[in-house]
């Protein structure tokens, strides 16, 4: 006979010192990881003179804002640039990711594994190694100092990995469904359309949510290929914060604060959507 599981919550309490040992753990790691979002949020809330290394744990004295409302001044402008340039990229790369990943995985052709192999090495070229004939084939086409030019680059750099999660998700629908689908008569088009695309909502999620963090995120291409500040991303911002000789440390906390607010506002609602994805395409079958 199966022993209950442990309750951690309601009437149950942890009862060996296993579970003791397991909740200390996390506690203490719950704790590191909030160290420093506590700092960036006080920090941010105090005023400038009140800011130095003896009082950096201390609450603030009053509530005024401290350096909220200029970061949110400096920055509102650059969050919609980025806003322009992620949501786009984001979507835009997720589309050719699942028309991609279905080719890929159920329209396999000679050299198709090959050609895979291929799309997937894209993820572990580094930036900085194609900056200059990148900048040089914007400048080009006149998309250099854009930001169609930025999502542009986003969108080529997002396809390897969008790609491969889509075609590990493809490969756990069967195979049966798609026969299926072509006995009945439907094209290749409309098994993806009717077909794959309604079932990968899950890879969807994962994939928005993980090319939306990576180009949000995202500073050396922001800072290198659109030079003109007023386009530029928040986290070039973010960066521009800091002065030459000074640093207003409240300002620059609450600016971290503020660019970091969208995605984890992102993982706080859709994280279980995130991790329920990812387990879909672990399993075929």
């Amino acid at each position: 006979m199966k022993a209950a599981p442990t309750r951690w919550f309601g009437a149950g309490m942890p009862r060996s010192l296993g579970d003791w040992a397991t909740l200390g753990a996390l506690g203490c790691f719950l704790l590191v990881f909030l160290m420093p979002i506590y700092l960036m949020v006080v920090t941010g809330l105090k005023d400038a003179t009140n800011v130095s290394l003896s009082s950096m744990w201390n609450l603030p004295s009053y509530l005024s804002g401290g350096g909220f409302a200029e970061a949110w001044k400096k920055l509102w402008p650059s969050m919609l640039n980025s806003l322009f340039m992620a949501i786009p990229a984001t979507i835009i790369s997720a589309i050719l990711g699942a028309i991609n990943g279905y080719v890929f995985s159920k329209c396999k052709f000679k050299g198709s594994d090959l050609l895979f192999i291929a799309f997937v090495f894209g993820m572990f070229i580094p930036y900085q190694s194609i900056i200059i004939p990148l900048v040089k084939f914007l400048q080009t086409i006149n998309l250099y100092g854009t930001v169609v030019g930025l999502i542009a680059v986003h969108v080529v750099y997002g396809i390897p990995i969008t790609t491969l999660l889509f075609r590990n998700y493809f490969n756990g629908i069967p195979n049966e469904l798609i026969e299926a689908a072509k006995i009945d008569g439907a094209t290749l088009m409309e098994v993806l359309l009717r077909i794959m695309l309604p079932l990968a909502k899950p890879a969807f999620v994962v994939t928005g949510i993980y090319q939306f963090t990576n180009i949000w995120n995202d500073f050396l291409f922001g800072v290198t290929i659109v030079p003109n500040p007023k386009a530029q991303p928040i986290t070039v911002a973010l960066n521009n914060l800091s002065g030459s000789f000074s640093v207003d440390w409240n300002v620059v906390m609450a600016g971290a604060v503020i660019a970091a607010l969208p995605t984890a506002l992102i993982y706080i609602f859709l994280g279980k959507f995130f991790v329920r994805g990812m387990l879909a395409g672990s399993v075929k079958g």
